[in-house]
């Protein structure tokens, strides 16, 4: 039998990273966990070690630095025991546009898309000449919800969808798999590393009820997996009508309401 293909997960620490790195060791994959934190990380191999038996490869770095960057792409390029990228680091933003830094916002930009880009542009070539490999890129349904008030936040996320839209259709026919996940709040330190109390927030989903939802869509070989909507056939309704709209983004004349009238 061959060997499962190692994990690669970014923002592995803690949270929705670190759940993965449980649930992809608990299922016999070799893991390499990819986050700034590397006591924790250390702690959670030593555990998943005992635990699993898997083989487990701790990377510090952080993901808004050129070089750190660059060096887990080139592990992505080089190592063929890689099969699953989990893109998961992420961070968010307190308060309105107009009180947020520019540095902030840029560094924010720097993580939830510049580094998700990079990685999986990194891997793509490998998995697309191998045929096979799979890249999950952790979303959010604020990405679909500028009404929930996170503009930046919502903005990247926005883009995380797209791009694996945009992915899974190059490279689906080269067989490799792209996944998006759409998580709603999710009890998560990401709240209170953006300055926002999770005891003032609505009721959160747990991690581990996040992840598990999430791995269920990524065995089905969803495209997208939106773990808090029920009725999933909202996203069919939403997705047809976005592909009704398709042809009439090639017409050559103005829409009827705004040509000029005498």
């Amino acid at each position: 039998m061959p060997a499962l293909p190692s994990v690669l997960i970014t923002g592995a620490s803690s949270g929705i990273g670190a759940t993965y790195a449980d649930r992809f060791a608990r299922r016999g994959h070799d893991l390499i966990l990819v986050a700034r934190d590397t006591a924790r990380m250390d702690a959670l191999a030593e555990r998943l070690r005992d635990e699993t038996g898997v083989s487990i490869e701790v990377t510090p770095a952080d993901l808004t630095r050129s070089e750190d960057l660059e060096a887990v792409a080139a592990r992505l390029r080089a190592d063929e025991r890689i099969g699953v990228l989990i893109n998961n680091a992420g961070a968010s933003l307190s308060g309105g546009f107009a009180n947020q830094s520019m540095a902030d916002v840029l560094k924010l930009i720097a993580l939830n898309v510049s580094a998700v880009t990079g990685l999986a542009n990194a891997v793509a070539p490998r998995f697309a000449q191998k045929g096979e490999g799979a890249i999950v890129n952790i979303g959010s349904v604020v990405g679909l919800a500028p009404e929930f008030g996170l503009s930046v936040y919502g903005a990247t996320k926005a883009f995380v969808l797209f791009l694996s839209q945009g992915l899974a259709l190059e490279l689906g026919p080269k067989g490799v798999y792209v996944q998006a996940v759409l998580p709603a709040g999710t009890r998560t330190e990401i709240w209170s590393r953006s300055g926002v109390t999770p005891d003032n927030l609505p009721p959160l989903m747990e991690v581990g009820d996040l992840v598990d939802a999430a791995l269920a869509g990524f065995d089905l070989r969803e495209p997208i997996t939106i773990p808090p909507l029920h009725n999933g056939g909202l996203w069919d309704d939403f997705h047809t009508a976005r592909q009704a709209m398709l042809p009439g983004f090639g017409q050559i004349e103005p829409a009827a309401r705004y040509r000029q009238t005498a």
